[in-house]
């Protein structure tokens, strides 16, 4: 499987599959799941405490690290899917709506290069 052949529906299903093998829809409550989502984000953010942002780049190059931060992000992505099939929700669909709210609030050019309205508008020079 690669990201640029696999749809989300494919991976909502074998999700959906895995979850249906074991009999655990029934603990697959919203509350439940979004409970396991944070929990999983929290274990992804292990990796990169402590270290500052140049380090939290060199560190996703390390093949050993890589795949324990994959599994982690693979994990996310686990309880993203099987929350959104117990809520019915089309990912694609809600991801198309935040994307379109996120382009009104944050327009490109007013944004680009900041990541927030407070921050200081960056000096052309210094890019």
């Amino acid at each position: 499987m690669n990201d640029s052949e696999t749809t989300v529906a494919e991976l909502k299903r074998i999700l959906g599959e895995f979850v249906d093998q074991r009999d655990w829809r029934q603990f697959h409550a919203p509350k439940n799941l979004a409970m396991s989502l944070a929990i999983e984000a929290a274990e992804l953010m292990e990796h990169f405490q402590w270290i500052d942002v140049t380090d939290s780049r060199v560190v996703v190059a390390h093949p050993e690290r890589r795949q324990a931060i994959a599994e982690e992000i693979a994990d996310v992505l686990c309880y993203t899917l099987a929350l959104a099939n117990s809520m019915e929700l089309d990912l694609s669909a809600a991801f198309e709506h935040k994307m379109a709210k996120n382009r009104i609030k944050y327009p490109a050019e007013e944004f680009r290069g900041r990541w927030g309205k407070d921050d200081p508008v960056p000096d052309p020079q210094n890019h």
